[in-house]
């Protein structure tokens, strides 16, 4: 597992963005996506915003995912090993690079076929809690043709990377636009912030 933490921490020092290829590993991305389908099911998702409690606007011009935010007080076993995965990457990551991160927050998110979301920076102008950004795929059977894939800008070295399940990325939130190019396919991963408060 330290492995995983590593590879995260050393490619983000490398290159401003971290990837790990199997953060998550089989059996618990299939529950956590099987998990997603099912609130899906329940009409549980909805439509994503921009901005903050204060500040959200809805425009499905800008982002047309939908998501749900995951809790411990959902008493869900396989979101809590996530959680406590997550848990034990801050330690490390506090421990080794004095990162300083206090608290998390985490939501699933569903792209339908078409969906996507612009270009944009992960901190809002009245918060600045959140420090690191964090995306974990869910795709098991993701091919190139289904779009989707994430694109980081940088002035030196754009990245483009796809969803593809297990993988985790992890970059600055303040310092990195992205955007989720449109997808082809149905895209499902978790998306979350450490946060320093």
């Amino acid at each position: 597992m330290e492995n995983d933490f590593e590879t995260l921490i050393e490619s983000f020092i490398k290159d401003n963005v971290g990837i790990a290829d199997h953060f998550i590993n089989h059996p618990l991305a299939q529950h956590l996506k099987q998990n997603l389908l099912t609130l899906l099911a329940e009409n549980k998702l909805m439509a994503a915003g921009t901005g903050n409690q204060q500040t959200i606007l809805m425009d499905q011009s800008i982002r047309s995912d939908s998501i749900y935010w995951l809790d411990r007080n959902h008493h869900n076993v396989y979101e809590d090993e996530f959680f406590d995965l997550i848990d034990d990457f801050v330690k490390y990551l506090n421990r080794s690079c004095f990162a300083g991160i206090t608290s998390y927050e985490f939501h699933y998110s569903l792209y339908e076929q078409g969906s996507y979301y612009q270009k944009h920076l992960d901190q809002f102008k009245n918060n600045t809690s959140r420090k690191y950004s964090m995306i974990s795929y869910l795709n098991d059977d993701w091919v190139e043709a289904d779009g989707g894939q994430l694109r980081i800008y940088q002035n030196y070295n754009n990245k483009t990377i796809n969803p593809t399940e297990g993988k985790t990325v992890f970059f600055k939130s303040n310092e990195l636009a992205h955007e989720v190019l449109v997808t082809n396919q149905r895209r499902m991963s978790i998306t979350g912030w450490l946060k320093r408060d």
